[in-house]
């Protein structure tokens, strides 16, 4: 009864539109970050505000896009057809207020819900719009989602078209920052979506002729490529298929009215089951679906009218149906491949034999390991996966509708101190830890037989589950958590090696990262400051005075679970892996772990010096 009083009408709370956008930012944007992460919420701002400008292009209006990001101020500026002046403030302020609910404006948009620039504007310090149109322009003034400044329309010289301002409020997004890597990806997919769009980042040009021609041609280098780019257009449909002669997993990327749909969906699902159903039907034969698709790089680009996306991100399609008078996207997407991949397959024998010659291959492969992969999951099962070598988490990459999917980490630390640390300290909801015993084995240039033959490696590709494919991958995030000593480092690059050589998917889709924990504790009785580098070791002793307590952190188990608890939270670090769009996979390879060993020495000592004269000018 005690309980029952604390319950009454004062506990009864209506939140405005932007009181709860600020209050859970995560139903609007996905996860907050920092910048480390490709689908960070900064990225998520500027993707919705881009989003409209998008729109107005697929319109047919504005074939140019301008966006600069300095430090923190990010600026969108198109030239469409700009908002109508009289409600400028409405779009941008008043929730379920847009064009986009008016089919006859925008027909396969992007943005559904008129929910986007809400968002970016009650997360942002500071939020600015103007539309100018007709000769004339308006313009309002924001800070977190509350107006400041309205100027009433007023005549103007400037171009039509929408420009957006905004700052994110460094209250939300705590110690974030920009990657120049992450935004130039995302507007290469805008483009190679629309040929013809011109995007124009801090004055680097961004434009496609070919669409997703263009973007596997830059997945996957010429040399790599079993048979020329197969590229096939509908009216609402697009793909571009080849195979890769060195890669092991399938990779595909799949888009729906021009959003990188990274998490797949109906559409994904239906082209994976049309190749397979065609190429079948092409010669004849039952063949197994994972020989079919072994090694395969594709994507799939669609519009449907009014999709339903299992989140406000839009990572994952959940619609069933084309749309108007149009069937299932999953029928639509069959009766497409089936017929213009049948019909080039037939036109173009070279790449077929190419196509059978692979299946083939990959068939006898699979074969030979059926017996390897047979004995390497029954010592995964003796081995106790999920009671030794990993500590699992609750919520996964796969379960699509838990909010906190993207979320899902899996911490590779090395030796029981380690892992102890993070196991005690990380949030058992969305922090798995996956225990490494000693050093792994240099795989370059070995065969996929070596992830079956060897334990750690059998048993981590079992944690991640992306045996068959990385559609099926556990975690968003693999984050490699060594200590920062020699040792740590040819740990590092032991595990970076793995992913290159059988799962580097993995990497180009942002899915591996280093942990980056302090170097030092540096504290007096009133404060803590935990130093990352010898600089801010030195700032910190300058900070505090008279001799402060200076702790040299040795190794990660050396870290007690109570300060830890920081390093894999709210404050935490990661540096992602990323791949030189310059180098291939293959030279990446042999550069670091071939045997070119004086050629990696001078490397090593030209780079030294470059960070010691570097350390010495900040000092």
């Amino acid at each position: 009864m005690a309980n029952e009083t604390l319950y009454t009408e004062d506990n009864i709370r209506s939140l405005d539109w932007k009181e709860h956008i600020r209050m859970r930012p995560g139903m609007y944007i996905g996860k907050l970050g920092d910048g480390s992460s490709a689908d960070d919420g900064i990225y998520i701002l500027i993707k919705e505000v881009l989003d409209n400008s998008i729109d107005e292009f697929v319109m047919g209006t504005g074939k140019t896009i301008e966006i600069k990001v300095d430090q923190n101020r990010v600026t969108v500026r198109d030239y469409g057809r700009g908002i109508p002046l009289g409600k400028v403030v409405d779009v941008v302020s008043k929730m379920n207020t847009g064009g986009k609910y008016d089919s006859r404006a925008f027909k396969k948009s992007v943005g559904l819900n008129g929910v986007g620039t809400k968002a970016v504007n009650a997360l942002s310090a500071f939020f600015k719009v103007q539309s100018t149109r007709d000769g004339k322009t308006a313009w309002a003034e924001f800070s977190k989602g509350e107006l400041t400044l309205e100027e009433a329309p007023q005549e103007s010289k400037r171009r039509k078209g929408t420009e957006v301002t905004f700052i994110a409020d460094d209250t939300i997004f705590k110690n974030f920052r920009y990657r120049v890597e992450y935004i130039s990806k995302m507007l290469k997919n805008y483009v190679y979506l629309n040929p013809g769009l011109t995007i124009i980042f801090n004055g680097e040009k961004f434009y496609s002729e070919e669409g997703l021609k263009d973007l596997l041609s830059e997945s996957i280098q010429v040399d790599d490529r079993l048979y020329p780019i197969v590229h096939l257009k509908g009216e609402d449909i697009e793909v571009a298929i080849t195979h890769s002669r060195t890669q092991y997993s399938e990779e595909y990327h799949s888009f729906v009215n021009g959003q990188n749909t990274t998490q797949g969906g109906t559409h994904l699902a239906a082209f994976r089951e049309a190749i397979v159903k065609t190429v079948r039907e092409f010669y004849g034969k039952n063949f197994e679906a994972s020989d079919i698709r072994k090694s395969i790089c594709a994507a799939i680009s669609i519009k449907v009218m009014e999709p339903v996306f299992e989140s406000q991100t839009k990572t994952k399609l959940g619609s069933t149906d084309m749309g108007g008078e149009l069937p299932t996207v999953r029928t639509y997407i069959n009766d497409f491949v089936k017929h213009r991949l049948d019909n080039f397959l037939h036109k173009n024998a070279e790449v077929s034999e190419a196509i059978q010659r692979k299946i083939l291959q990959a068939e006898r492969e699979r074969k030979e390991l059926s017996g390897i992969r047979k004995l390497a999951k029954e010592r995964a099962k003796k081995a106790s996966l999920h009671n030794k070598k990993l500590r699992d988490c609750r919520v996964h990459l796969n379960d699509a509708k838990n909010p906190r999917n993207l979320e899902s980490t899996l911490f590779i630390t090395e030796g029981d101190s380690a892992s102890g640390s993070i196991t005690k300290s990380r949030d058992v909801n969305t922090q798995a830890v996956f225990s490494l015993r000693g050093k792994p084995l240099n795989c370059y240039n070995m065969t996929k037989k070596i992830v079956y033959e060897n334990e750690e490696f059998n048993l981590l590709q079992a944690a991640l589950n992306i045996e068959e494919s990385i559609e099926d991958l556990r975690y968003n995030n693999i984050v490699i958590a060594t200590d920062a000593d020699v040792d740590g480092m040819h740990i590092r690059l032991l595990l970076i090696t793995f992913f290159l050589q059988f799962f580097p998917e993995l990497i180009k889709e942002g899915h591996l990262y280093i942990l980056q924990t302090p170097l030092f504790r540096v504290r007096n009785k009133k404060e803590t400051i935990y130093c990352y580098s010898d600089q801010e070791r030195v700032a910190a002793i300058n900070k505090l005075g008279r001799s402060p307590e200076i702790t040299r952190f040795k190794g990660l188990g050396e870290i007690s679970p109570n300060e830890f608890v920081h390093f894999i939270g709210e404050d935490i670090r990661l540096d992602p892996i990323m791949l030189d769009e310059n180098k291939s996979i293959d030279e990446l390879l042999e550069f670091y772990m071939g045997k070119n060993t004086p050629d990696r020495q001078k490397f090593i000592i030209n780079n030294l010096k470059v960070e010691l004269d570097r350390i010495e000018e900040q000092a």
